[in-house]
């Protein structure tokens, strides 16, 4: 009985406590929050931290998957528990060799003991199975556990990307599983021996006499035992209460107006959306949770500000990747019907916000990861117009990988804007990019080839020419590494996992082991 007690105390604290952080942690409001006109940031809080100490904040999603598989972890640690102590109860149930495990057992068996049980299969006919689905912790343990299954499985890579539907549904059953695990001590299935039979019958004296127990000249009595209160609701009932806190402020903020300036469409089937809504503010690289009623009244969908903080307008870019965004696009693509409503959840803080903390900036974008880049791109070329002398970013370097021509369309007219802007200030090498075309055939090559000597690139109209395949990052961050000898370089990344571990890399390479010189802070996006 000790044993059961020991694993299942172990098990389910760590559990509780495991599903209170993750709980905690996933609430995007508590880690960007506004306060009345201006909005202040957890990330501005802890400025007074180095940039290690900030960075897990920036990696919340990477631990909430983290904490989701500890939760599989000890929640498969507890049903093996159950299983082993189940099995040994029903042996102690069914033995007649008169030990003291047998003793306990067959408690339930007399009328006078019949509430004071300890053994959960009550009689040698009870079976596990019956059991489990007939008392409330067994019944809340099955349902929790399916819950996490279908959440776990329906969350890996490939079903998110192809079926977020499914994802998204099948992950409300958290739900579910915070109710089971509120209840699943209320049965009392867990049960300890009452004060008053501890003060009559303390199983140190008596345990060794249980032969005798209930004689009329033994001073040990039979035990009576009790169900242990519930205490599961202790531990969440913290994170639920800010959980349910966090979406009711979520829910407030999605039923402000929004109104649709503009919509254009730009190549490559990418929708442009520019929006007000009253109070709305927002940083460089920050990102918005976007609904449309008339596509799916549940759904949420992260898309990144596209838009500079100067401007008097907030802006997102859609590309079609899923079944949602061909809905959007296709909604917004009929000339002749009403334009649909949009709800807006947000802005939230990312990474990139951190962007003109570093002397040396590297952003490296891929499609329309290119997005958080824009807001921030943008933002710098107001700050040039307006003179901003407190701007500490003394260089920018762009990278953007794109798989077609026309992705680089909707983003011409502003690196065009850009490289205009710099020569007219005399700070040409203020910003350095450049584009890479990964998806290519020779006619394409060869026209560019053709026009290479033209002032402007024939696929672009940007004075900087294309190039076609991947960047060599070694050859890169070595350039920079030479350029600035003595910087702190921020590397900024929106793309796939490989290109983040390559980057990584590089920028453990490249740093320099003495702190006085260059070092490489590599950063990326998660949401």
């Amino acid at each position: 009985m000790r044993n059961w007690l020991a694993n299942h105390w172990f098990s389910a604290l760590w559990l509780l406590v495991w599903m209170a952080l993750n709980a905690f942690l996933f609430a995007q409001t508590f880690l960007t929050y506004e306060k009345s006109d201006n909005y202040y940031y957890t990330r501005e809080i802890l400025g007074f931290c180095n940039r290690t100490l900030r960075k897990p904040l920036d990696h919340n999603l990477t631990f909430h998957k983290l904490v989701a598989y500890m939760i599989c972890i000890f929640t498969a640690i507890h049903i093996i528990a159950h299983l082993f102590n189940f099995e040994r109860y029903s042996r102690s149930q069914q033995a007649t060799d008169g030990s003291l495990t047998s003793v306990l057992s067959s408690l339930s068996r007399h009328e006078k003991h019949k509430d004071s049980w300890l053994n959960p299969i009550l009689s040698p006919n009870t079976t596990v199975l019956y059991v489990t689905f007939t008392s409330i912790a067994g019944l809340t343990g099955v349902i929790g556990t399916l819950a996490l299954i279908l959440m776990v499985t329906s969350a890996m890579e490939f079903i998110r990307r192809n079926y977020f539907e499914l994802f998204w549904v099948t992950h409300q059953l958290f739900v579910v599983y915070m109710v089971c695990l509120a209840i699943h001590g209320i049965g009392g299935i867990v049960r300890g021996q009452t004060k008053d039979s501890m003060d009559e019958s303390h199983p140190h004296n008596c345990a060794q006499y249980y032969e005798k127990w209930g004689d009329d000249d033994s001073d040990c009595k039979y035990p009576q035992f009790e169900g242990k209160a519930p205490e599961s609701w202790k531990w969440i009932l913290a994170p639920v209460i800010l959980y349910a806190f966090e979406k009711a402020l979520r829910f407030l903020r999605s039923q402000q107006s929004i109104v649709i300036n503009k919509v254009i469409m730009h190549p490559s089937r990418v929708l442009e959306l520019q929006m007000t809504k009253p109070g709305f503010r927002m940083e460089v690289g920050q990102y918005i949770f976007v609904k449309c009623p008339s596509i799916s009244h549940l759904e949420w969908h992260p898309f990144t500000l596209t838009s500079a903080p100067e401007e008097d307008f907030f802006s997102i870019h859609v590309r079609v990747a899923g079944d949602w965004t061909e809905n959007l696009v296709r909604a917004f693509e009929q000339q002749h019907s009403l334009v649909p409503r949009i709800a807006v959840d947000g802005p939230f803080g990312t990474v990139s916000e951190d962007v003109f903390q570093y002397e040396v900036a590297m952003l490296v974008g891929t499609g329309i990861g290119v997005t958080p880049f824009a807001s921030i791109l943008k933002s710098i070329w107001y700050k040039f117009q307006h003179e901003d002398h407190n701007l500490k970013t003394q260089t920018i370097y762009f990278y953007w990988i794109c798989r077609e021509t026309g992705a680089f369309a909707w983003f011409n007219d502003l690196l065009i804007s850009l490289e205009r802007e710099m020569e007219e200030l005399g700070k040409v090498g203020f910003l350095n990019y450049r584009l890479f075309l990964t998806g290519w055939d020779g006619n394409v090559a060869g026209h560019a080839a053709l026009n290479f000597d033209k002032a402007t690139d024939i696929l672009t109209g940007l004075k900087e020419k294309t190039y076609f395949g991947r960047p060599k990052w070694e050859n890169e961050f070595s350039t920079i590494a030479t350029a600035h000898p003595k910087s702190v370089v921020g590397v900024f990344l929106c793309g796939p996992r490989t290109l983040a571990k390559n980057l990584r890399e590089c920028c453990h390479r490249y740093s320099s082991l003495d702190p006085r010189k260059v070092q490489f802070y590599f950063n990326q996006e998660n949401f």
